[in-house]
């Protein structure tokens, strides 16, 4: 186990080393990875408030109606002080719809991989978001066929397996997460929705996805609590701002401005966040396997950002 943690140790200062290196010659794209970094990190405390609020009795569409609907009304504040501009047209707002239902559908698989595998090994997993962008690309996009790509997905097929310790069926929630989270990416850089304002953008996503879920809520639960304590609300707080409200308005201008390659790239912070976390506060579980399916994933994430860097150059 000490080794484990010292091999995970190893692969963060690495990491961090290689994205160091990146060209951020232009202040747009040294912004954008600024905003990367940012959102990364506070959407890796995700699990920590998620499983919290979990072990105290909510249910998965309660713990993500009171996440989307107190972020929503933060940022709604927020942009009607900055005097954002919230006003859609009937084609804009039926991406922004459809966008919604992507990361909704992420959230909610990750809420559901929290409870059924290590939240380390689901942020980990998630972390693969990054291919399923290039298998996209290359099925629905036509862009070119690589070996690289290839063996970056055989790779963090592999680390997968080594992380998911054989619970396949619930790491399947967890690779759901990949894709939606991919047409997330997809859709915000190749839609009308790249020239949405950012603040607003978020909060669109984000009212309609507690919309979704609090649906879900009355049709499957019976109900969402109206919850009273004290310190139940710290933990939505901490769930509904930092690793949501910032995040996403973060994850939007990072997009943006440095574009998706970089944004995955450091896309890293979040599951290393995630690991340590489960790791040092929940105690779970971490073994020399998975170091070594984290090293895998990260080396296959790597190969494919860089090679869609050079095809830039």
């Amino acid at each position: 186990n000490i080794y484990a943690r010292g091999l995970l140790c190893m692969s963060c200062f690495s990491y961090l080393c290689v994205c160091f290196q990146i060209d951020s010659d232009r202040m747009n794209q040294l912004k954008g990875i600024i905003y990367a970094a940012v959102s990364s990190a506070t959407f890796g405390l995700a699990p920590f408030f998620s499983i919290s609020l979990l072990a105290v009795g909510f249910s998965s569409f309660e713990v993500l109606t009171y996440r989307w609907g107190v972020a929503t009304v933060v940022l709604l504040l927020f942009g009607f002080l900055a005097g954002c501009n919230f006003r859609l047209g009937a084609k804009e707002f039926m991406t922004v719809f459809g966008l919604s239902l992507f990361r909704a559908v992420t959230s909610f698989s990750l809420v559901i991989a929290y409870q059924n595998i290590a939240s380390g090994v689901a942020s980990i997993i998630h972390f693969m978001y990054p291919l399923a962008v290039a298998v996209v690309m290359i099925v629905f996009c036509r862009e070119k066929k690589s070996v690289v790509t290839f063996t970056a997905i055989l790779l963090s097929l592999i680390g997968a397996s080594l992380l998911s310790s054989g619970n396949i069926e619930f790491s399947v929630a967890a690779c759901i997460s990949v894709f939606s989270y991919a047409g997330y990416i997809i859709g915000v850089r190749k839609s009308c929705a790249v020239h949405i304002d950012s603040t607003a953008l978020t909060c669109y996503v984000m009212g309609l996805g507690a919309l979704f879920f609090f649906l879900g809520g009355m049709c499957w639960e019976g109900g969402i609590r109206l919850e009273t304590n004290g310190i139940t609300w710290l933990y939505i707080l901490g769930l509904a701002l930092p690793a949501t409200a910032i995040s996403n308005i973060t994850l939007v201008k990072a997009i943006k401005l440095a574009g998706p390659t970089l944004t995955s790239l450091f896309g890293a912070l979040e599951p290393l966040t995630a690991v340590l976390i489960g790791v040092f506060v929940f105690k779970e579980l971490f073994t020399v396997y998975s170091a070594m399916g984290i090293a895998l994933i990260v080396v296959s994430v790597s190969l494919v950002v860089f090679q869609e860097k050079r095809k830039r150059v």
